[in-house]
């Protein structure tokens, strides 16, 4: 096991890798020449690196045509990788971002498939509040009024817990530096939030535009102002 944990580090530790790894947690795959003109480097060498990453099981790589794809091989890798970013040291504060306004990145974003940043973290911070959630010694947990509010906003709770992967767990927010929610059911609110218009995707980037619709719904659903 610590001879794994530390290929894995070695094969994450490269700038070249660390970058593609950052580049995937925009939730889509990409192809091989994507991928070199984002890290700048050759197709040879972004060959070389990715080729390692699937024998190590990091990532998949799907045919399409004439194209390959590559992306996460699981979810539970991008969360890992969120996860670690928030090792990084926070900001040294001065007069001048003191004033600044927040980046849309960390405002709102995706967290590869659920909502992270500021809004996401006021997400969970207003569920755990009106009880919809409830945080337990072992993680978190909906509760009965959680259900029913989830339900009537039309997520499928009976589907989501029957699948394989997590249900609802909390998830390190590294701009934020406090947990989000993160699972299936995360995914499922996420999901409805865009369906609905409340946000919506920007292109070539994790942030996420709250809708003047979001807005007002954010207010008068949750109780929260973004």
């Amino acid at each position: 096991m610590e001879n794994q944990f530390k290929q894995i580090a070695t094969l994450i530790g490269d700038p070249t890798r660390a970058t593609i790894m950052w580049t995937l947690l925009e939730g889509k795959a990409f192809t091989a020449t994507e991928l070199a003109i984002t890290v700048s480097t050759s197709p040879q060498n972004i060959s070389m690196h990715l080729t390692k990453l699937v024998q190590a099981n990091l990532l998949v790589v799907e045919s399409q045509g004439r194209h390959k794809y590559y992306r996460f091989a699981r979810k539970e890798i991008a969360y890992a990788i969120e996860a670690m970013i928030s090792l990084v040291p926070p900001s040294i504060s001065t007069k001048k971002n003191k004033t600044e306004k927040v980046s849309d990145i960390k405002h709102c974003r995706t967290c590869y498939d659920h909502l992270a940043g500021k809004v996401g973290v006021a997400l969970t911070d207003s569920l755990l509040q009106q009880q919809l959630l409830i945080d337990t010694s072992g993680g978190l947990e909906i509760s009965p009024e959680g259900e029913k509010w989830f339900t009537e906003f039309g997520i499928p709770l009976t589907v989501l817990k029957q699948q394989k992967r997590s249900f609802l767990r909390p998830c390190l927010d590294w701009s934020e530096r406090r947990p989000h929610i993160a699972g299936s059911l995360a995914t499922a609110l996420l999901d409805k939030m865009l369906h609905e218009d409340w946000l919506r995707k920007t292109k070539d980037s994790r942030a996420l535009i709250v809708t003047a619709k979001g807005k007002k719904e954010f207010k008068s659903r949750l109780g929260i102002a973004v």
